[in-house]
């Protein structure tokens, strides 16, 4: 007789980025089954538990207060209470709350499931037109301290960058780059992805700063891919390739 499994207690569930069509079937069962939601902001997420047609309980879990939740979450879970950690836009803990809670879960025993589904990075890479076999996602910059070791440190990778970005620092972002990677460094801007507006640019990087420095208003949130360091070789021709002393 096969043992019963574990119980679930914690779901990662990933939610559209834009496009509320973006859900799989898997994750509006689970959000239906679990005793409460964990949201990022209850009001974001409540719009879309109402669109899918679901009523729970719902918790604030966020950047600003996700030390001071995980311990009575923890009692809570262990009590055999099931949740779903859900933030604003596509999968929780990219760039977004969800690591510490996962972390103190599993080293407690308690079993975590993350369910596939939407996150932003993906589709902007493939739309780069980019190398995606190999690629490195940075998620967002360092705003101060740090952030020039980093730019430096990104020179000299070879893989595809990938960065999370905001509207108002995007300009800046892409003239330091242009600034330490080359302003001929290809690049590819999204914006507004799934969504009415979708919008991807891609050119040389100090092209795509001067563009979006000439616009009015920059809205939506942005992906930026950097295609990475083309590999130097060197050009010399073997001296001895055809050099019968050599045998």
């Amino acid at each position: 007789m096969a043992e019963p499994q574990e119980k679930t207690l914690l779901y990662l569930v990933p939610t559209p980025i834009g496009n509320l069509e973006d859900i799989t079937l898997r994750a509006i069962r689970v959000l239906g089954e679990v005793d409460t939601v964990l949201a990022e902001d209850t009001r974001t997420s409540g719009r879309l538990l109402q669109h899918l047609g679901l009523k729970k309980p719902m918790l604030s879990y966020h950047l600003h207060n996700e030390h001071q939740q995980v311990q009575r979450l923890l009692e809570r879970l262990e009590k055999g209470e099931t949740m779903a950690l859900v933030s604003d836009a596509g999968t929780p803990g990219i760039s977004d709350p969800g690591f510490l809670l996962v972390r103190e879960c599993l080293a407690r025993g308690l079993k975590v499931e993350c369910l596939p589904g939407a996150t932003a990075f993906v589709p902007a890479l493939l739309k780069s037109g980019f190398g995606a076999e190999r690629f490195t996602f940075e998620g967002f910059l360092p705003v101060k301290k740090g952030r020039q070791t980093r730019l430096q440190e990104l020179a000299q990778e070879h893989r595809t960058m990938i960065f999370y970005e905001s509207p108002h620092r995007i300009v800046k972002t892409l003239e330091q780059l242009a600034e330490v990677l080359g302003p001929k460094r290809p690049a590819s801007v999204s914006r507004e992805l799934t969504k009415l507006f979708e919008e991807t640019v891609t050119a040389p990087l100090a092209e795509l700063a001067a563009s979006f420095a000439a616009r009015s208003a920059i809205k939506g949130e942005i992906v930026l891919v950097v295609q990475g360091r083309k590999e130097e070789r060197a050009a010399k021709e073997d001296r001895y390739k055809n050099d019968d002393r050599a045998e």
